[in-house]
């Protein structure tokens, strides 16, 4: 259950704060929470990470289908593993999916934590870096363990 709940809450908290930030401001605004330090910008984002591949939506999908797949046909697998992993596994899930839906709607994604030293991002690529942090963690975590 762990690979439906987990990416259920990271879609609705993505949905709900992109919601927020494209209903209450204007692309290209940003609002100071600390200033200098952390804005509100409303970034509309064509590209991957960091706007990187601007423009190649059906690649963006695709690849992110084939990850949903790769998930999906080991998923019996993943829920063995250590927590590490099935976290990691379900908030990369819901992070991936979070992002797929704003590029099969209008392939732009919506960003908006500016940490100004940073690029532009949104809650699913938090919920990605964070679970792919974990995985690799995971993963670290019991190769050292084998060397000892």
């Amino acid at each position: 259950m762990i690979l439906v709940w987990v990416p259920l809450v990271v879609i609705i908290l993505d949905r709900l704060t992109k919601i927020m930030v494209s209903s209450r401001m204007l692309e290209g605004e940003s609002i100071p929470v600390v200033p200098g330090i952390f804005h509100l910008t409303y970034v509309l984002n064509p590209g991957a990470a960091f706007g990187m591949l601007e423009g190649n939506r059906w690649f963006f999908l695709l690849v992110a289908l084939v990850a949903v797949g790769v998930i999906w046909w080991y998923r019996r697998g993943i829920l063995h593993e250590t927590a590490w992993i099935r976290w990691g596994t379900a908030l990369f899930l819901g992070g991936t999916l979070g992002n797929v839906w704003d590029r099969a709607v209008s392939g732009l994604v919506v960003d908006f934590f500016d940490f100004r030293i940073w690029p532009v991002f949104n809650v699913a690529d938090c919920a990605i870096c964070v679970g792919v942090g974990m995985i690799v963690w995971s993963i670290l975590k019991e190769e050292f363990r084998k060397q000892k």
